[in-house]
């Protein structure tokens, strides 16, 4: 159990009659994290279900029968990096979770299947969120499954191809003068002039749910968990519901108490979570001109942060920021080498594990590297 400043707790058995949409703690702003009282899930069981992110569905915001928001998100591969392990002379059992073969391109998809399920079930008339791109995306393609409107805020200078994938799924999309927290806070006014579902990271509990699935994943494919974990973070969702899905397992009895080594890694031009590690706060700060091409990664504040810190330092991993030049250099060798649709969030990874073995860290076992979306999401540059 995390401690308990870091989080609220919502209880999500399934007896949803009097669940509401939710957001943060109304205390303290925390982000809430759905906990499960009663609900147990079977490997067994899983392993007959088709593989997407619903097959475990006991651990997942969802009644028994209700069809979820889903475009088949989830079940992604995880590709053995033979090529790319020998070319780098690293000696690793080394893997690559793809996740840009979801349907809308990135990890983004899980998160909005579950929180557009619960917003759907819920009965909310419209949503809305900020993004960098890839989450604007993907909640337009899920808000168009869903029947419900949806408005997406985006800083003015987002490549304008992923722009015109919002707008392309219906979304209505308002450009903003400044960087994704500008854009979190007219969102945020946004949905309390008009009701809307604000599907904000960490401000409401459903997305990182969808992101926890990675973890079940892992552990399914590898069976067991990796090593270590490289994961590009922005605002961290991923890694935090990871971190979740672990402690979730382990009270299943999938695995023992054992963690892999989580690796946040961030451009150097936008490293909040790196400059707290580093310094030994339990907070980061805002960076200001903040500026990486990794859109995903150009986060400069994020809500999460707390819970970051603490599943880096409670994993025995670290937070480390990588150069622009190499995070395109990266992404380029795992294209050519391995065939991956590796975008510059997926090269920060292979950047930061090299970074990692720079400084002396080894590994006992498999290491993950995420590729979080596709390049094909990107503007030419």
């Amino acid at each position: 159990m995390l401690p308990s400043f870091l989080e609220c707790s919502l209880d999500a058995t399934h007896r949803f009659e009097s669940e509401r949409l939710a957001s943060t703690c109304s205390h303290d702003g925390a982000p809430l994290l759905v906990r499960y009282a009663s609900a147990t899930i079977e490997r067994a069981t899983v392993a007959a279900r088709p593989f997407t992110m619903w097959r475990y569905r006991e651990m997942l915001p969802i009644a028994d029968d209700e069809e979820p928001v889903s475009l088949g998100e989830g079940g992604t591969p995880l590709l053995r990096a033979r090529r790319l392990d020998a070319l780098l002379e690293l000696g690793l059992e080394l893997y690559v979770k793809d996740e840009a073969q979801n349907p809308t391109g990135s990890f983004k998809s899980r998160g909005m299947s579950a929180a557009v399920t619960c917003a759907k079930r819920l009965g909310t008339e419209q949503l809305v969120a900020p993004s960098a791109g890839n989450a604007g995306g993907a909640l337009a393609a899920y808000g168009a499954r869903a029947g419900i409107p949806v408005t997406v805020f985006l800083p003015a200078d987002t490549p304008q191809v992923l722009i015109e994938e919002c707008r392309t799924y219906g979304a209505d999309v308002r450009l903003v003068d400044g960087l994704i927290d500008e854009a979190g806070t007219q969102a945020g006014a946004f949905a309390k002039e008009t009701g809307a579902f604000n599907v904000a990271t960490l401000r409401e509990p459903y997305r990182i749910e969808g992101k926890k699935t990675m973890g079940y994943e892992l552990v399914e494919q590898l069976g067991g968990l990796p090593d270590a974990v490289f994961y590009p973070t922005g605002g961290g969702t991923g890694l935090i519901g990871m971190w979740k899905a672990f402690e979730e397992m382990e009270a299943a009895g999938w695995i023992d108490a054992r963690r892999p080594k989580m690796f946040s890694i961030q451009a150097e031009g936008c490293a909040p979570i790196v400059h707290a590690y580093e310094a030994g706060l339990d907070h980061a700060e805002r960076v200001e001109h903040a500026h990486t091409a990794a859109w995903g990664l150009r986060v400069p504040s994020a809500l999460g942060d707390r819970l970051m810190l603490h599943a880096i330092r409670a994993s025995g991993g670290a937070a480390i920021a990588v150069s622009e030049e190499a995070m395109r250099d990266e992404m380029l060798v795992l294209r050519s080498t391995e065939g991956v649709d590796a975008s510059e969030e997926g090269g920060a990874a292979l950047a930061g594990l090299l970074a990692a073995r720079a400084r002396g860290a080894t590994f006992d076992g498999p290491v993950v590297l995420f590729n979080t979306g596709s390049a094909l999401k990107y503007a030419p540059r």
